[in-house]
């Protein structure tokens, strides 16, 4: 007889705990939050984005259509903040958090730094907001990128890396 309570409260168990596992592994977002962070002397640069993958998809042109804005990534509108004023290809920006927008195009990309920070996608995203816009060559990346990927180096340069693309804008503390 303690056998069957025993038995019944293994399978219990070990039901529970496959339940368990699948929904922390529904919890996971497809497209995770990233953020980096990069200082340039007292310069600080933060990026938060959320980042989608290819999954075997045709992305520009396609998933991310070009001439139109972009979200630079998924779900909630990528932040770009920066504490002091700066030049973006030699563009000057006021210190401040901005929402990091694009407009792919082949060989030229457009960068939008919007003034109304938080947003979900570009579904409310209004051109009158834009504080900078700047342009930017995309080149092949390095290597095949599976999940979208911003760097940021010690020099300012950061680069936007997905798929087989890579695009990058400069960031300089004025002085």
């Amino acid at each position: 007889m303690k056998s069957i309570y025993f038995t019944r409260f293994l399978v219990a168990a070990l039901l529970l705990v496959s339940f368990s596992f699948t929904a922390d592994a529904q919890k996971q977002p497809k497209s995770p939050p990233q953020s980096i962070m990069q200082e340039i002397g007292d310069l600080q640069i933060d990026l938060n984005y959320n980042a989608p993958s290819v999954k075997g998809r045709k992305i520009w042109g396609a998933l991310v259509p070009t001439g139109q804005v972009w979200r630079t990534g998924a779900n909630d509108a990528t932040t770009f903040e920066i504490n002091k004023a700066v030049t973006i290809n030699g563009e000057q920006l006021a210190a401040g958090k901005y929402s990091l927008f694009t407009i792919p195009n082949g060989k030229e990309w457009t960068f939008i730094f919007n003034k109304q920070a938080e947003q979900w996608g570009a579904y409310k995203y209004k051109e009158a907001q834009d504080a900078l816009r700047v342009t930017a060559q995309p080149t092949a990346a390095p290597e095949f990128t599976e999940q979208m990927t911003f760097e940021m180096d010690a020099t300012g340069v950061v680069s936007l890396l997905w798929e087989d693309l890579k695009v990058s804008f400069t960031v300089d503390a004025e002085k």
